[in-house]
Parts: structure tokens; sequence; C-alpha cells
């Protein structure tokens, strides 16, 4: 007969879970992470797994989109404390500073990524897709902000600008402060 969990030890189990799918996604990737390893370091059986996500999937989906809504919410809150283009700035620095701690968040090129991709359910490929929409959001709809440049072209150098971040190992440079420079300079140019 299974063990039944408090309401607490389902939510302290739960996070683990996230925890662990997190550490090992960044460290191995997708493939390479195995439920049997997540629970051991969860401290459940892989039956309990189960009790808590319908698959692995499920947990990878959830851990990105949880992660992609906690950065913007991170965001979102420099730039409404800094409702100018140096908040947006700050917003940028956070962002990358994120994805500079979890490369899963910017290595959706990669095969691994599109091993889970293709094992998503419809609904989870949706909720990912409306979790990047909302990234975007946060620099387009801001009342006190405007552009100096076409939209699509701000997009495209915040976009790039970020995924800058894949270049990090070949930069001559410090890479966290060539992109503080990078915007710094460039934040300028994209918003009055």
């Amino acid at each position: 007969m299974a063990r039944s969990f408090t309401e607490r030890e389902k939510e302290n189990i739960k996070r683990s879970l996230q925890e662990a799918c997190k550490q090992s996604w960044t460290q191995y990737g997708y493939k390479k992470t195995s439920v049997d390893d997540l629970c051991k370091q969860a401290g459940i059986s892989k039956g309990a797994f189960y009790l808590f996500f319908e698959s692995k999937e499920a947990l990878f989906c959830e851990v990105l989109c949880s992660m992609q809504e906690q950065i913007c919410n991170a965001a979102s809150e420099i730039i409404e404390k800094h409702q100018d283009k140096y908040g947006v700035a700050e917003a940028l620095k956070l962002i990358y500073r994120e994805y500079d701690k979890n490369n899963f968040l910017y290595n959706s090129n990669g095969t691994d990524f599109t091993i889970l991709i293709n094992k998503l359910s419809e609904e989870q490929a949706k909720k990912i897709e409306e979790s990047n929409q909302m990234s975007q959001q946060l620099f387009l709809s801001q009342p006190y902000l405007k552009f100096k440049v076409d939209t699509d072209l701000a997009m495209s150098v915040i976009y790039s600008l970020i995924m800058n971040i894949k270049n990090k190992d070949i930069v001559p440079h410090n890479h966290l402060e060539t992109f503080d420079f990078m915007v710094d300079h460039l934040i300028h140019s994209l918003y009055e």
C-alpha cells in the first residue's frame, strides 16, 4: 500500500523535485536526467513521483514555465520601480544573469530541447509558448516607455543581447561585464 503524504510533505517533495530537476537539467540536460535520480534526490520512490507529476515532461514543463515566470516577475518589479530606460537596462541584466545560472533557459535550439518539445502534450507546448510570450510583453506593455526605433527591431536587439549568453565561453573579456556594457550603451538607442 502506498504511503500517503501530508500537505506539507507534498509541498516539500514537489519543491524538491522541481529543484532537483532544475539542477540536473542545467548540469546534464533533459535526456540524461532520469526520474529515478530525481526521486532519489527528493527522497521518494519512483511510484510516488507520479502522485506529483504525470510524466517527466510535465515536471520539466512546470520547471521551465515557473522559472520564466519568476524571472519575468522580478524583471517587471525592477521596471516598475525604475520607470525609465534605466529600469529596462537593470531588468535585462537580471534576465541575463538568471540565464547564466540556468542554461536550459536558452538552449532551445539543441537536440536535447527538441527531444523534450517533441514529447510534450499540446497543452504543455502551448503553456511554454504562452510563457515565452509573457517575457516579450514585459518590454512592450510599459506605457511610460517608448521605443526610438521600430518595435520589431528593438525586440530583436533585446533578444540578441540576451542570447549572447550562448557565446559567454568564447568572449575574450568577462561576459557579464561585456553584457552590461552593451546594455548600458544600446539602451539609449532603443528607448527615448
